[in-house]
C-alpha cells in the first residue's frame, strides 16, 4: 500500500517536472500556469531524484519512469550547476565584463550598514572590469556622497558612460540603470518597457580595437514582493502560519507572480526584437528576476551563448537574498566571443552577487 501511495506520488512529481521543462517554451502570455512549475524545477528535479534512488533501493521496475523524466530534464538541469575541468585563465589580453545589481548603491540603507556604498565600491574597484554592467543603478547630482557617475568613473578610470533613467526627483536625484566602459562608447539607446516599474533595456556601442560590439544591459520585471510576503515566507518555513493566512497569502504571492511572469515576457519580447536587428557581435548582461528554466531565459539565450555554462562552475546562484535562492543574473554573448573565465564576487553588499566574464580579445580584429 505504501509503495502504491509512492508510486502515485511519483508520477505527480513527473507530471510537475515535465511542466517545468516544458515552461521555457511557452510563452506566459499564451499559458501562464507552466511558468510556475519552471521555477520550482531545481526542487522537482531533486524531488524525482530521491524517488529514482528509492526505486533503485527496492530493484523496483517503476525507475524506468524516474530515469527517463531524469534524461528529459537533465539538459535544462545542467544550466544550473556547471563542473568546469577546463583551466580557467584570465589572459593579459581580453575585455572583462562585469554585471551587478547594485541596489541603488543601498540608498535606503537596507543592510544597516552605514558603510555599504563605498564597501560596494570597493569591489567594483577590485573587480576592475572593462565594461561594468549596472542595474538599480542611483545618482545625484547635489548629494556629493551618491554622486555615483563620478565615483564609478573615477574608479574604472574612464570617461565613458551610458545611463538612462526612469525616474528623476527634483531634477538631480536620478534611478535607472547604466554602463560604463574603458572603450569608447559610439552610440546608444533605450528600449522602454511602457511599465510603471523601474524596468528598463539600454544599449551601448562601443568600439574595441577597431571592432564594434553591442552591450546591452538590462533589467526585467521583478516579482516585488512586500514584506509582509516575505514574513509570510519566513513563517512557512518556521511553520508559523495558521491555514488561512496561509491560504490569503499564497493567493497574493501568486497573483504576484503571475504578473511578473506576463510583464516580464512582455519585455522580452520586445528586447529579442531589437537584439535581431542587431548587426554587431553581443554581449547582453542583466538582471532577468527569472531562472535558468524560465521563458525569458530561453528567449533571450537563443542564438547566444551563456558564460555561466561555459566557464562557470558550482551552483551559480547571483541573487543574495532569501528568495528565490538562484541564478537569475546572466552574461550572455554572440558565439563569435570566445569567454576564457565566469567568475562570480564571492561578497557582496546588495541582494545581488557580481558576475564576470573574460573574453578573449583578439576575437576583435
Amino acid at each position: 500500500m505504501f509503495n502504491k501511495c509512492v508510486l502515485w506520488l511519483h508520477y505527480a512529481v513527473i507530471l510537475a517536472l515535465l511542466l517545468g521543462v516544458a515552461a521555457k517554451y511557452i510563452s506566459p502570455l499564451l499559458f501562464w500556469i507552466p511558468a510556475f512549475f519552471g521555477l520550482a524545477f531545481p526542487f522537482l528535479f531533486l524531488f524525482n531524484l530521491l524517488l529514482v534512488i528509492y526505486w533503485l533501493a527496492l530493484f523496483n521496475p517503476f525507475i524506468v519512469f524516474g530515469l527517463a523524466a531524469l534524461f528529459i530534464s537533465f539538459p535544462t538541469a545542467y544550466r544550473y550547476v556547471q563542473f568546469s575541468f577546463s583551466e580557467q585563465k584570465a589572459k593579459s589580453k581580453q575585455l572583462k565584463v562585469t554585471s551587478y545589481n547594485s541596489m541603488l548603491f543601498d540608498l535606503y540603507n537596507w543592510s544597516n550598514n552605514k558603510e555599504s556604498r563605498s564597501s560596494i565600491l570597493s569591489n567594483l574597484a577590485e573587480i576592475n572590469p572593462d565594461i561594468l554592467c549596472l542595474q538599480e543603478f542611483y545618482t545625484s547630482e547635489e548629494k556629493g556622497d551618491y554622486n555615483n557617475i563620478n565615483d564609478v568613473k573615477e574608479l574604472m578610470r574612464t570617461k565613458f558612460f551610458h545611463a538612462e533613467y526612469t525616474t528623476t526627483l527634483r531634477g538631480f536625484d536620478h534611478w535607472g540603470i547604466a554602463t560604463f566602459s574603458k572603450y569608447p562608447i559610439v552610440n546608444q539607446g533605450k528600449i522602454v518597457f511602457n511599465t510603471k516599474s523601474n524596468n528598463v533595456c539600454i544599449y551601448s556601442d562601443i568600439v574595441i580595437n577597431q571592432d564594434t560590439v553591442r552591450v546591452y544591459n538590462l533589467h526585467l520585471q521583478s516579482i516585488s514582493f512586500t514584506k509582509s510576503n516575505n514574513k509570510f515566507l519566513d513563517d512557512i518555513i518556521s511553520k508559523e502560519q495558521d491555514a488561512k493566512d496561509e491560504f490569503l497569502n499564497s493567493r497574493h504571492i501568486l497573483r504576484r507572480l503571475k504578473r511578473a511572469f506576463l510583464l516580464r515576457t512582455k519585455q522580452v519580447e520586445m528586447v529579442y526584437v531589437h537584439i535581431k536587428t542587431c548587426p554587431y557581435k553581443i554581449i547582453l548582461c542583466g538582471d532577468f528576476n527569472d531562472t535558468a528554466a524560465s521563458y525569458a531565459y530561453q528567449k533571450l539565450s537563443k542564438n547566444l551563448n551563456d558564460a555561466f555554462i561555459e566557464k562557470g562552475l558550482g551552483f551559480g546562484r547571483t541573487y543574495a537574498g532569501k528568495w528565490p535562492r538562484f541564478r537569475i543574473d546572466y552574461i550572455l554573448h554572440s558565439k563569435q566571443l570566445h569567454c576564457n573565465k565566469f567568475q562570480r564576487f564571492d561578497e557582496t553588499f546588495t541582494d545581488h552577487y557580481p558576475i564576470t566574464a573574460f573574453f578573449d580579445m583578439p576575437v576583435y580584429k
